[in-house]
């Protein structure tokens, strides 16, 4: 009953709405959108309004999730960290939303000095409207272009190039964005399984001599894991284990 009195209310609303916006319609009809408009200068360069402006912003918004994890250091942290927690075979410990938590202020903590290059020489002179909004995009990605060339292998690069049929690059620096993105993603998967590796063989050997006791004993019907569990998480806080870890994990991407 509700449902049909709010349909009927409806129903009855729409046609004042129509007919109260019309006038309004019709005056942007006629003044046309003002608000959307792209400005030449004399030297060729163009200059959009502050509505395309905002309206790109938010674009880029949407697409900072994505950026934050493929274009920094979240994904080699991110998949260190989740390999770690396999090896200390801890199901749900630390939880999951903890090692997001830590990657991601670890990934700021490294990213800063390439965030306060950014800000010194692309958002401060934009927001004081020095520069104009191109040239703000141009001087903001070079750092971050500079960050992912530097941990970018070449074999990375090159397949890329292959795949997509460019012709030869001379130098790192002429391989574009779209191009660039990919390999660095690729070298970071590379390099995260890398270091997850060496952080998962001390922990296999200890369940590889857990089992070889217990079925010495005769315990065949005893998990290993539980018992290989208290021995492990000691073994990692004798030596510090997240120290190592998160220093480890912070000077891989020292240049």
């Amino acid at each position: 009953m509700i449902r049909v009195i709010m349909n009927r209310a409806i129903a009855l609303l729409l046609p004042v709405l129509m007919l109260a916006l019309t006038p309004w319609s019709d005056a942007m009809a006629d003044a046309g959108l003002q608000a959307l408009t792209v400005t030449t200068a004399p030297n060729g360069t163009q200059t959009y309004s502050l509505s395309l402006q905002i309206l790109a912003l938010m674009t880029v918004m949407s697409m900072l999730p994505a950026a934050l994890m493929m274009m920094t250091s979240f994904t080699r942290i991110i998949i260190v960290l989740a390999i770690l927690r396999q090896a200390l075979g801890t199901a749900q410990t630390p939880a999951t939303q903890t090692l997001i938590g830590l990657a991601l202020f670890l990934t700021v903590f490294i990213m800063m000095p390439v965030f306060n290059e950014v800000y010194t020489n692309a958002v401060s002179p934009y927001a004081e409207e020095k520069i104009s909004l191109n040239e703000a995009l141009e001087r903001g990605a070079g750092p971050l272009r500079t960050f992912m060339l530097h941990q970018t292998r070449e074999s990375d690069i090159e397949l890329f190039a292959q795949i997509s049929g460019a012709q030869e690059i001379e130098s790192r620096e002429q391989v574009p964005f779209t191009m660039l993105m990919p390999a660095f993603v690729t070298s970071e998967l590379k390099t995260a399984f890398q270091i997850g590796f060496l952080i998962f063989i001390p922990f296999l050997i200890i369940d590889l001599v857990v089992a070889s006791v217990l079925m010495s004993m005769g315990m065949m019907m005893l998990s290993p894991l539980v018992v290989s569990l208290p021995f492990k998480i000691m073994l990692f806080v004798l030596v510090d284990g997240w120290a190592l870890i998160i220093g480890t994990l912070a000077s891989s991407f020292a240049v």
